[in-house]
């Protein structure tokens, strides 16, 4: 199985910005939009916006955790990774990728030339724990998976509780 890396940029913490803010309750709230429209046949938001170059649905990431690592996976179709920027500033995970398609028919008789793009930015809160400086992500067959290790000393310990005495 081909896995590329994808490089993951450290920065110094900083404070979120309020266009960021704004931008993540839109995709939110078109999403949600997107989902009650669903059942009544109408276009989704986020395809409508996709359809203008604006911004294409942001992809849906699960996460799965075991002792040692968050386990962060996001499908993107038709992206590679030079398409797809992970980056860690401070206490905050962002993946950002861009999709640009042309297609070009010639034919007799008539020319069809089309561009789209789109961009996607999602970002993530690190809990309390985490190696930021360890992150890992890899992309294979459109799947990005991005690896955040635990560091060994903030794993709960168990402490015995003793009957008084």
């Amino acid at each position: 199985m081909a896995t590329n890396i994808v490089p993951v940029k450290q920065s110094a913490p900083s404070v979120i910005g309020t266009t960021d803010v704004w931008q993540s309750l839109r995709s939110e709230m078109d999403r949600l939009f997107d989902r009650f429209t669903s059942g009544f046949g109408m276009v989704p938001f986020q395809t409508r916006r996709a359809e203008t170059g604006f911004s294409i649905p942001s992809p849906a990431v699960d996460i799965n955790e075991d002792d040692k690592f968050f386990r962060l996976t996001a499908e993107l179709p038709g992206m590679a990774e030079k398409d797809i920027e992970v980056s860690v500033s401070g206490n905050t995970l962002v993946i950002r990728g861009e999709k640009r398609q042309e297609k070009e028919q010639k034919e007799k008789g008539y020319y069809f030339s089309e561009r789209s793009y789109g961009e996607f930015q999602r970002s993530f809160v690190l809990p309390d724990g985490v190696d930021g400086t360890k992150i890992e992500a890899s992309m294979a067959k459109g799947v990005l998976t991005v690896t955040v290790p635990k560091n060994a000393e903030a794993a709960p310990k168990k402490i015995e509780v003793k009957a008084a005495g």
